[in-house]
């Protein structure tokens, strides 16, 4: 085994990649990297189930509770200091674990991103400020002017995507879409991809009573905690949207439980549609743990 090696573990929300990945970096003696862009924010640990301070203890963890609610962050970023801290972890280790379900995490890492220019802070504060006094509808219908072909793609409901898109534009006087190549990067490291599936009924359960975990941790005072900052990026995210609207005296709490449910379940089923598309993933129920570990010893056998 002579090329370091990336072992990723992905899969939808709830479906068990923690205790798995645990065992994993246990099994080899590593680290993990998490792959989840609201695990990086170090006031949201119950609503993104973040690692528990036992299970920090088990395994080094790196991307966890590094920001504030107020940072800016992008996959862009994550992409560079991901390689940055895998250079430094394969001095000592040849393999390195990464986990979670933020599919443009996963792949800004495996894949790589479009070297898209950075927003510099005037055009960012510009174009906050438009969506805040203007709203996302004028700006969607100028990105459909400026851009129509990534407007045709884009998700229209997403302010985050459609603001950086405009943003580029503005900067650049060129289209989002002229700088999205879609090139895969070459990396110095092996991956080996390892996705976990569930019957859609049993990975439902699970959701479902992880959301009911949740609420019993404190989740609905996590939310009241971070209420102040709800308009931030950093907040527009499944149980805490759902909590605000209760906050705000919008809907009872039993049926904003009820909504983070569902969303939930939404949200696993776009991540599941997104791996399905990368034929590079091995797919394992979460227990085949000795079948995993096998078929791991075997890639990394493998020159």
């Amino acid at each position: 085994m002579n090329k370091p090696t990336l072992i990723v573990i992905i899969g939808p929300t709830g479906i068990g990649k923690t205790e798995l990945s645990l065992s994993i970096a246990e099994a080899y003696h590593t680290s993990i990297i998490s792959a989840d862009s609201r695990q990086l924010y170090a006031d949201l640990k119950i609503g993104t189930a973040a690692p528990t301070p036992e299970q920090l203890k088990r395994v080094p963890h790196y991307f966890v509770g590094t920001l504030k609610l107020t940072d800016y962050y992008s996959a862009a970023q994550y992409e560079t200091e991901v390689l940055k801290t895998l250079e430094h972890l394969f001095q000592t280790n040849p393999v390195v674990v990464m986990t979670g379900g933020s599919m443009m995490y996963v792949d800004a890492v495996c894949k790589g991103i479009d070297d898209i220019p950075t927003v510099d802070k005037e055009t960012r504060e510009l174009m906050i400020q438009r969506y805040e006094t203007e709203g996302l509808e004028r700006l969607c219908a100028e990105l459909k002017l400026l851009d129509p072909e990534y407007y045709n793609i884009v998700d229209l409901k997403n302010p985050k995507r459609v603001i950086h898109a405009l943003e580029i534009c503005y900067m650049t006087g060129k289209t989002y879409t002229s700088f999205r190549t879609r090139t895969t990067k070459e990396r110095p490291f092996r991956i080996i991809k390892i996705g976990l599936k569930r019957d859609r009924e049993e990975l439902y359960e699970r959701i479902n009573k992880r959301v009911d975990i949740m609420m019993e941790e404190g989740l609905l005072e996590e939310a009241r905690s971070v209420y102040p900052y709800r308009q931030l990026n950093s907040l527009n995210t499944v149980g805490y949207k759902e909590l605000f609207n209760y906050l705000d005296g919008q809907w009872e709490l039993p049926f904003a439980i009820e909504k983070i449910k569902q969303n939930s379940r939404i949200y696993s089923r776009k991540q599941v549609t997104w791996f399905k598309r990368d034929e590079e993933i091995t797919w394992f129920h979460p227990n085949q743990q000795e079948e995993i570990l096998k078929y791991i010893s075997e890639c990394l056998k493998k020159e």
